[in-house]
């Protein structure tokens, strides 16, 4: 029996970058969840009879609002949902699942590398045909929507049983349970040589693997012990827990710091790796050797031809623009396009779908390809051992022989976690008041407020972040972050080229000092926040 429910809107009930994030405590005021998830499907149409995907990263209150979100589906007309067991699912599988089985799309519910537990923070969001997160058009439906909603529909029924794999009705919609990892496992085995990665294994090289209670543990499992041969145990914190574990699931390298100590000293493994709370974040290092996302992206993409799923070269390379200019220098010697987007998957969707670009990658630790429309934690550290595994080089290796072909890219973030909003707000409205007469200055050649022309659709996306370019081709760039649940997290990126390989062994925050300096006292950092120091620097 369909229910419709009355209900009034919601305050802020806009999506970000990847979908509606709150507190816990907000996702579960009554209807609150509902209106959302109601507002995803009137900004919809065409729906009716087909297949929605769902599932999300096990986080707190994953398993009230998956039963919520079948209820809805079911009420709302679709045909079929596909779930994970236990309501699993990683953010890149739920993306290969949608474009596997042609789904109409998906709700993936997950607030990614935030924290979990009853206090911690919860999302939901709407991955569209494609396998990626909703286009800007559809999010902007959504949030009109939600404010102005005054019923949602729902079916009685009994919960799901979500324990055991197989099909089951909701009303008349077909709920069918899916093991939430086989489907990604084959995908993965048909972009990279697994038995290249099984020879190097019984050549003794080793690895961990930081699952940090969180989604991947899974999937790490089946695919680094089961299916490649790594010892069990490879996997640490491999079981998904409500609240992490404990774990603040962001893959840096204060979060995994567990996995740090483990891997970076002498006589370490030789490898090692994390993902976050939803699997679409990745942590890269070797024994003594921490690599910056930007730089992975950029090693990857010069390194894609050793793996059988890019054999046959890359169309193009995107990166967000406040990563580190390091791919750029790899897509002009393979002479492809690169492309400079904002921060959030989203803007690479257009890039992939035409065909203009192979692997995407942002600073925030993510990377991904055309294999799925989202950044994949996994996917990752499979190509990495894969590279590895072909080249028989250690990590530093590969690093500082990309370094002395390429130059290397000195690059830092410095996040400011949880400051006021409000004072953040002033920080960028004065600085980028200010743009004009920072021109000249300090070696400044050119200072804007990023701006992204969508080469597929034509569509203009504004107030990006502020950017401001050095004659000796530095830069530093302010953004405030659309990830958090509470107040606001400015991020600064500092970086600086250098060329010459006698001055590669730097300490990356000495080779940045002076621009790191120079980054708090043009914004006046301190006097805006109160805060002397970033909260983390990466």
């Amino acid at each position: 029996m369909i229910r419709t429910i009355a209900t009034t809107p919601f305050d802020g009930q806009k999506p970000g970058t990847s979908g509606l994030r709150k507190k816990v405590t907000v996702f579960s005021q009554p209807h609150y969840a509902e209106n959302f998830i109601q507002s995803v499907f009137d900004a919809l149409e065409g729906f009716p009879g087909q297949t929605l995907v769902i599932g999300g990263d096990g986080r707190y209150y994953n398993s009230e609002v998956i039963q919520t979100a079948i209820r809805m589906a079911a009420a709302n007309g679709f045909g079929r949902v596909m779930v994970g067991r236990g309501g699993l699912l990683s953010t890149p599988a739920a993306s290969h699942l949608i474009r596997k089985y042609r789904a109409f799309g998906g709700i993936i519910l997950s607030a990614s590398h935030n924290p979990g537990g009853p206090d911690g923070d919860f999302g939901i969001k709407y991955n569209a045909a494609n396998g990626g997160p909703a286009p800007e058009k559809l999010t902007d439906a959504i949030f009109a929507r939600t404010r102005s909603i005054t019923q949602y529909n729902i079916i009685d029924t009994p919960d799901i049983d979500l324990s055991r794999t197989g099909e089951t009705k909701a009303g008349s919609m077909t709920v069918e349970v899916i093991d939430p990892v086989a489907d990604y496992a084959g995908l993965m085995q048909s972009l990279f040589d697994f038995d290249a990665i099984r020879d190097l294994i019984r050549a003794g090289f080793t690895m961990k693997f930081d699952a940090m209670g969180a989604i991947t543990g899974p999937y790490a499992r089946r695919i680094l012990e089961e299916m490649l041969g790594f010892p069990v145990g490879t996997v640490m914190n491999g079981t998904p827990l409500p609240d992490f574990g404990g774990h603040h699931p962001d893959p840096n390298l204060v979060h995994a710091k567990e996995l740090v100590d483990i891997v970076m000293p002498p006589g370490g493994p030789d490898f090692g790796a994390a993902s976050d709370g939803d699997g679409d974040r990745n942590l890269i290092i070797g024994r003594g050797m921490y690599v910056t996302p930007s730089d992975s992206l950029a090693i990857l993409a010069a390194n894609a031809t050793l793996c059988p799923g890019y054999a046959n070269g890359l169309a193009g390379i995107a990166r967000s623009m406040p990563t580190s200019a390091a791919a750029d220098r790899v897509a002009e010697k393979l002479n492809i396009a690169c492309f400079e987007t904002p921060t959030g998957w989203k803007f690479f969707g257009n890039l992939l779908d035409a065909g203009k670009a192979t692997i995407c990658g942002e600073e925030s630790f993510g990377t991904g390809s055309s294999h799925v429309r989202e950044k994949d934690g996994l996917w990752a550290v499979l190509m990495w051992l894969n590279i590895l595994a072909r080249r028989r080089q250690g990590v530093a290796q590969i690093v500082t022989a990309h370094w002395r072909e390429y130059g290397r890219n000195y690059y830092s973030r410095h996040d400011y976690e949880e400051v006021d909003a409000g004072a953040a707000g002033e920080l960028m409205d004065a600085l980028r008041g200010s743009l004009p007469a920072l021109i000249g200055r300090h070696g400044i050649t050119a200072a804007d407020d990023f701006a992204y022309d969508d080469p597929v659709d034509g569509s203009r996306s504004t107030g990006q972040g502020i950017r401001l370019m050095f004659e000796d081709g530095a830069r530093i760039v302010y953004r405030l972050s659309g990830t958090g649940t509470s107040g606001a997290t400015l991020r600064v990126y500092i970086e600086r080229y250098e060329p010459d390989a006698s001055r590669h062994a730097v300490d990356t925050q000495e080779a940045l000092a002076p621009l790191i300096a120079l980054s708090r006292s043009l914004a006046q950092i301190e006097q805006y926040t109160g805060r002397a120091a970033p909260t983390v620097i990466t």
